[in-house]
């Protein structure tokens, strides 16, 4: 019996319901289940999801849609039961906040020395909230994903021009002056100074820079599309910029997929410029040389290790560590299974390499496949469509590593855990039971790595004993996985000695300025006005830094154009003023 609830005007987090989703479709008594608020994007999920019924016409962005199917209608009132209480004690367990705020007017009259909106609402809405923090003279910390490249290179223009700065769309990770934001770390406060177009690869770089005994001023994430051809790299020049203007920071480290060929050139152009020394990581191209004060690396951990040795002083040679002892399998399929997305792209580009498979090896929904060996990032939207992310959800993970007892072809199974905000409480003993079962029925060999720091919520030290007590191959970082699991399948990957050349001439000038607004922001504590995601606030308050939520929600009825409309009509009103 499958059955739609709406719970008109009922605004909850889209992490908040994905998560309750997980754990309700765990119980017997239900055949299927998926809460999600009204948003059109989320009706045509529903849709495409096989829940489709007429009651979905009458939703709106502001209610909460509960579609559920189950034998009786004792089992509905159960379960609607359940939610009520499960959404009544998330509410009331967000201490930080001292007040409701539900306008950016109340928001700046809270907060009326804010400089950075962290934004975390569904992706449609987000590009005027972008708008509106820029109007009101804040940079922008952008979580939101699936904001139209136009508007992202229009908003990231316009920012510049007022000399702010617009951290993404889709930016997981930051470090803003020591202070953690969104999916990131406990670290080290230091002198290297991160900028990054990725999630994940900061934070393998940020946690292995820790333990490596150094640490990190800012972890700047600039999002996915801003060295693209539309973008024109404009957050990261203006943070590469402002990293070298800033008296705090003494090494640059500068991680990115590959650039558009006329982007990269025009970054490596500011980079030639910069009095730092600069380690460049450009994923899956293969630097044959360095150039005197900017280092190209090829790996997240020759990143990690060339930034840490310009900071002590040290030569400047990457030494990758060895595989860790494992016995040779007569099966020889690798397949990774990734939560983090730069993980699993850095995964890809190695086998690759050291396999000599094709770059053509890809097909939707994997990063590397091929006959034997497979790669797929479990937090791409295609996995992740009405679904937590698996850096917070065992469940499609779960799916994966039970399915490997049907594989005949594979050997060995690479995975990730990701500790930090927002991550899992307890990822290891999550996943546990299905590796213990995997083992049982199989003779697949599991080599995990542990992104984190000692510092960390989650206990570094006990998720690593979890994973070793059921026999899973711990590494040190992601390379030394991927090395440890070649070496199950007889094979190896080749790093060879880079020789360090004169710098090449920078075809600039000088640098440009750094703007007034943008060096206060590296230089000094943020305060933050969050608008989204209340468990985004934790890390702030945490870190004993000032934070205001506005639990903002959809207005006009959800329909963007119309939302834009207003606000440009208010805008002009009061500039008439």
């Amino acid at each position: 019996m499958l059955q739609t609830i709406i719970m008109k005007n009922s605004y909850q987090d889209s992490v908040v319901l994905m998560l309750l989703t997980s754990k309700l479709n765990q119980l017997a008594e239900v055949e299927r289940v998926s809460i999600m608020m009204g948003t059109p994007s989320n009706i045509d999920i529903f849709r495409a999801s096989g829940f489709d019924t007429p009651e979905l016409d009458e939703a709106t962005s502001n209610d909460m849609i509960v579609m559920l199917e189950v034998a009786s209608e004792d089992d509905k009132e159960n379960v609607l039961n359940m939610i009520e209480t499960e959404l009544s004690s998330t509410n009331d367990g967000g201490g930080a906040v001292e007040e409701k705020i539900n306008s950016w007017e109340k928001a700046l009259k809270k907060a009326p020395d804010a400089n950075v909106a962290l934004i975390s609402i569904p992706g449609e809405y987000a590009a005027l909230e972008i708008e509106k923090a820029i109007d009101n003279g804040l940079h922008a910390f952008v979580f939101s994903d699936n904001v139209p490249i136009k508007e992202e290179a229009r908003l990231k223009a316009k920012a510049h021009e007022k000399g702010l700065i617009v951290m993404g769309p889709d930016c997981g990770t930051g470090v803003i002056h020591s202070l953690p934001l969104a999916f990131t770390n406990n670290n080290r406060k230091g002198k290297i100074g991160i900028i990054g177009a990725s999630g994940t690869g900061i934070q393998e770089v940020t946690t292995l820079i820790h333990r490596y005994g150094q640490g990190v001023t800012n972890a700047i994430g600039t999002g996915g599309r801003d060295l693209s051809t539309a973008v024109g790299a404009v957050s990261m020049i203006d943070s590469i910029v402002a990293l070298n203007n800033d008296p705090d920071t003494e090494v640059i480290v500068v991680i990115s997929k590959p650039p558009a060929k006329e982007i990269e050139a025009r970054v490596l152009d500011v980079l030639r410029k910069v009095e730092k020394p600069v380690v460049t990581l450009f994923l899956g191209s293969k630097p044959v040389a360095h150039e005197e004060g900017l280092y190209h690396a090829y790996t997240l951990e020759e990143a990690a290790q060339l930034g840490t040795k310009l900071m002590n002083k040290e030569e400047v040679v990457y030494a990758p560590l060895p595989a860790k002892e494992v016995s040779l399998s007569e099966s020889e399929g690798i397949k990774g299974y990734y939560s983090g997305g730069t993980l699993a792209y850095e995964a890809a580009f190695l086998l690759s390499d050291a396999l000599k498979l094709s770059k053509e090896n890809t097909s939707e929904g994997y990063t590397l496949k091929s006959d034997l060996h497979e790669v797929i990032d479990l937090g791409d939207d295609m996995y992740t469509k009405g679904k937590p992310h698996p850096m917070i959800d065992p469940e499609i993970r779960i799916e994966k590593i039970k399915s490997v007892v049907n594989q005949p072809e594979t050997a060995v199974v690479v995975f990730d855990v990701v500790l930090g905000y927002g991550a899992h409480e307890d990822m290891a003993s999550a996943l546990k039971p299905a590796i213990v079962e995997a083992k049982a029925a199989s003779d697949v060999t599991f080599v995990s790595v542990v992104v984190g720091t000692d510092e960390d919520r989650q206990n570094m030290d006990n998720q690593i004993a979890i994973l070793e007590e059921i026999g899973v191959i711990v590494c040190e970082n992601n390379v030394q996985a991927l090395q440890t699991a070649l070496r199950v399948v007889g094979s190896e990957l080749i790093f060879e000695p880079k020789e360090v050349k004169a710098k090449e001439a920078s075809t600039l000038k000088e640098l440009p300025e750094v703007s007034e607004s943008l060096a206060k922001l590296i230089s000094e504590t943020p305060k933050i006005i969050n608008i989204g995601l209340q468990s985004f606030t934790e890390s702030i308050v945490d870190n004993k830094g000032e934070v205001v939520h506005f639990e903002w929600r959809p207005s006009a009825g959800g329909n963007v154009e119309l939302q834009k409309v207003l606000y440009f009509l208010n805008q002009f009103e009061f500039n008439a003023k």
